[in-house]
């Protein structure tokens, strides 16, 4: 795997839109989550948001919810996932970023967290929890082991704050396309277009736009509005559980492969 920043720039080189699809780790199993990041991989993801399940999570809707609760329930906990990521990283090109909570880090102490997530061979980490004034505690040593900390950006984030948080994230830039937490909706916003365009005045790094995009259609506005990646989630978490792990399997490879038909 390249680190999220190359893999980024390749595909910018090659004029493409990077698709980032989100799994819940976990669920339904930590074996189909390992046949899911395969999967995911040779079907088209160009970066794989892995979920580390929580008990607390502020930014997600009912599907990634329900998913969380289920691996929680089945005790799922950050180690396994690591172990996880650890098997199967050096089988697959895209980079892994890890989509935690801020407590599980705290609670490790940051530099065990990451140790423990670079020799996992995890290369990017999203916190969406993690308050912009003390970003710096995790961005600065996350940055000396190579692994890179990427901030979300609001819609109701004012300029001086998209620009504090432009010059701080790394690997890339989280736009998430509405107020409130994911899911599954029914067209993006049209308010992304004018916050992509207010991103692209302060910074050129790659912004990423997540939360709410369920259909081809979707990512293929985004990506015309100017997004250097489309992140889905939910749409992808409910798919993934319906009915056996095999059959959840092959509705994620076919709608993952519709995503990325859309915005080649």
């Amino acid at each position: 795997m390249t680190s999220v920043s190359d893999c980024f720039q390749s595909l910018r080189d090659r004029g493409q839109c990077a698709l980032i699809p989100f799994i819940t780790a976990g669920d339904p199993d930590l074996k189909t989550t390992a046949q899911a990041l395969r999967l995911l991989d040779r079907s088209g993801a160009d970066l794989i948001e892995l979920g580390v399940p929580y008990a607390d999570p502020l930014a997600d809707g009912p599907v990634i919810q329900a998913a969380a609760t289920r691996a929680l329930r089945s005790g799922v906990k950050l180690e396994a996932v690591l172990g996880i990521v650890k098997q199967v990283s050096p089988e697959i090109k895209a980079p892994i970023i890890l989509f935690t909570y801020y407590n599980p880090i705290f609670y490790r102490g940051v530099e065990v967290f990451l140790k423990q997530v670079k020799e996992a061979g995890v290369k990017g980490l999203v916190v969406p929890d993690l308050p912009l004034e003390e970003a710096e505690n995790l961005l600065k040593p996350a940055a000396e082991k190579g692994i890179e900390v990427t901030l979300l950006v609001a819609p109701t984030s004012p300029i001086e704050r998209i620009e504090a948080i432009a010059r701080q994230s790394q690997g890339f830039i989280y736009l998430v396309s509405v107020t409130g937490v994911t899911g599954v909706r029914s067209q993006v916003a049209t308010r992304v277009e004018e916050l992509l365009t207010s991103l692209r005045s302060v910074t050129e790094k790659p912004i990423g736009v997540g939360f709410g995009i369920s259909e081809p259609q979707h990512a293929l506005q985004v990506k015309n509005w100017g997004a250097d990646a489309v992140i889905v989630g939910s749409a992808i978490v409910k798919r993934l559980a319906k009915g056996t792990p095999e059959q959840g399997l092959k509705e994620v490879e076919e709608f993952l492969r519709s995503l990325k038909q859309a915005i080649n």
